[in-house]
């Protein structure tokens, strides 16, 4: 007996991936945890996590695509309700950054004496702004117009121009890692140079595995375009990908204005702002 489906949501069958890829999560952290304190086959079991990770990413997306692409389980009202899920995401990503640019200002907007009360701390040669740092941000910026004329083009059917500015995307992103990758090998301190070495190198490199997770997206994107997935009326997929992506760009304009160049221009690097937030000078701001 068929029994007809009298509402527009998709019921997912039932699954062993959520519990796999979680279980595997955990050895993954786990395996993290051993390997950064030294234990004995903390490697193994983290790159075990790793593997089955990915593994776990893969059938499901699989399972996915499949059912959103064959099957035609996604409908108008489960596309919302992916948008508003992609959007929730994207929100608590951009917390998570927030958190690296608040240690940020507030190490550098009144820097400790340990630190010799100057930013950027006594001892640490800086990059320049206008050289690697200043090269990827027209990079990323680049990046982003052409995921948006792939976009546009998928929207009216355009195929040669979708996958000329898909290509161009992906080449972009990958020459951005690569540069950023040669940027960390060329550096003159490490994660472990302080507070700015520790801010530095967590906040430019968690974006730069965003990158690396958004590249990977795209990717993907790229093979089931080119394999006539995507239509004008349903790209979900890629619609995902472009906002993923438009969001690294946003958080790396942060980064390139915020610690590139105002945390290594002279109004930081001098000891005016810690005079500023004196009461002293605050209260010769307001004579009797």
């Amino acid at each position: 007996m068929v029994i007809s489906q009298k509402h527009p949501f998709h019921l997912v069958d039932p699954s062993p991936w959520p519990f796999i890829t979680s279980s595997s999560v955990m050895l993954l952290v786990t395996g993290f945890v051993m390997f950064i304190h030294g234990f004995s086959n903390g490697s193994l079991v983290f790159f075990s996590g790793f593997l089955f990770v990915l593994i776990s990413i893969i059938v499901w997306w699989r399972d996915v695509i499949r059912e959103g692409t064959f099957e035609g389980q996604h409908t108008s009202t489960v596309q919302f309700g992916f948008r508003v899920g992609i959007l929730l995401f994207i929100l608590s990503e951009v917390m998570f950054f927030f958190a690296f640019f608040w240690a940020f200002f507030w190490a550098s907007l009144s820097p400790v004496p340990e630190i010799g009360s100057v930013w950027p701390p006594i001892g640490i040669e800086v990059f320049n702004t206008f050289e690697i740092p200043f090269l990827n941000t027209v990079i990323l910026l680049l990046s982003g117009f052409s995921v948006t004329w792939a976009h546009h083009s998928i929207v009216s059917g355009n195929f040669k121009e979708g996958f000329f500015s898909l290509v161009i995307t992906i080449c972009l992103a990958t020459l951005f890692t690569l540069l950023q990758v040669f940027e960390y090998t060329s550096s003159t301190f490490s994660i472990s140079d302080g507070i700015y070495g520790s801010v530095f190198f967590i906040a430019t490199g968690f974006h730069g595995f965003h990158v690396f997770i958004g590249s990977c997206f795209l990717i993907v994107c790229f093979v089931r375009f080119c394999s006539f997935h995507f239509t004008k009326q349903h790209h979900f997929g890629f619609e995902a990908a472009a906002w993923y992506w438009h969001f690294v760009d946003v958080v790396w304009l942060f980064l390139f204005v915020s610690v590139y160049w105002w945390g290594n221009s002279i109004l930081s690097n001098s000891f005016y702002i810690n005079d500023f937030f004196s009461f002293g000078t605050i209260r010769n701001c307001f004579p009797n």
